[in-house]
C-alpha cells in the first residue's frame, strides 16, 4: 500500500463524503436510528453527529481503512453517544447473528467489493424487526445519464478507491430480501448528474 491510498485516498474520500449535499443527505436517514446500531462503512464518522443518544444506545461502526478509523473515533458526537470503531469489511461482518437493531449504510455500497454479500450480512446481523437505513449513490434512472457513468466508472474506480458510478441502490436492496418500506432519489445540486445520482429510505427484514 503506497502513499496514496495511506494518506491521499483517506482525505480524499473524506473531502468528497462531506460535501453540502452529500451531509444532507446523511442528515435525512441518520436520525431515525434506534436501538444498538450498526453502522457500515463509518469512513471518518461524518455520521456520528447526526445519531440521537435518545434513540440509540450505541453505534458500532466497520471499516477496512485504519486512517478512516482513527478519523471516526475522533469525528465530533453528541454527549453521551456510545461509540465503538471496528476493522472489518462489510462482506464479512465479526458480529454474530441477529446482533443491532437497526443498519446504517451511507455511501458505502458504491466501494464495497461485493454489494450483494454485504446486504446479506446486514441481514444477518439485524434482529427480527429490524431496519436498514440507507443513502447511496449510484446508477442514474436516465439512460444518457447511466451511458456515460459506465464509460467513466473504470477511470474513476481507479482515481476515487474502488468507487462505482453504476451501481443499482434501491433494487438491489430489495433483491437482497429487504422489504421496502419507502425509498427516494435525486440528483444532488451542484453535483455532475453522473455522480450525482443519490437515493435514500428505509427497509426491513
Amino acid at each position: 500500500m503506497g502513499i496514496w491510498d495511506r494518506h491521499v485516498m483517506p482525505r480524499l474520500v473524506s473531502c468528497a463524503c462531506a460535501s453540502k449535499p452529500v451531509m444532507k443527505q446523511r442528515q435525512k436517514v441518520v436520525p431515525t436510528a434506534f436501538g444498538e446500531v450498526l453502522e457500515l462503512g463509518i469512513g471518518g464518522g461524518l455520521n456520528l453527529r447526526f445519531y440521537d443518544p435518545s434513540r440509540v444506545r450505541s453505534v458500532v461502526g466497520v471499516d477496512p481503512s485504519e486512517a478512516l478509523r482513527q478519523r471516526a473515533l475522533a469525528a465530533p458526537r453528541p454527549e453521551g453517544l456510545r461509540v465503538e470503531v471496528h476493522e472489518g469489511i462489510a462482506e464479512a461482518l465479526p458480529f454474530e447473528t441477529g446482533s443491532f437493531d437497526c443498519v446504517v449504510c451511507t455511501f458505502t455500497l458504491c466501494s464495497v467489493q461485493s454489494p450483494e454479500d454485504a446486504l446479506a450480512e446486514a441481514r444477518r446481523v439485524l434482529r427480527p424487526g429490524g431496519r436498514f437505513l440507507f443513502a447511496e449513490h449510484g446508477l442514474a434512472p436516465d439512460a444518457g445519464v447511466a451511458t456515460w457513468q459506465r464509460r467513466v466508472e473504470p477511470v474513476w474506480k481507479a482515481m476515487a478507491g474502488g468507487c462505482h458510478l453504476s451501481r443499482p441502490i434501491t433494487n438491489a436492496i430489495a433483491r437482497a430480501g429487504f422489504v421496502i418500506d419507502h425509498s427516494q432519489g435525486i440528483y444532488l445540486p451542484g453535483t455532475p448528474r453522473i455522480l450525482g445520482w443519490s437515493e435514500w429510505g428505509e427497509a426491513r427484514v
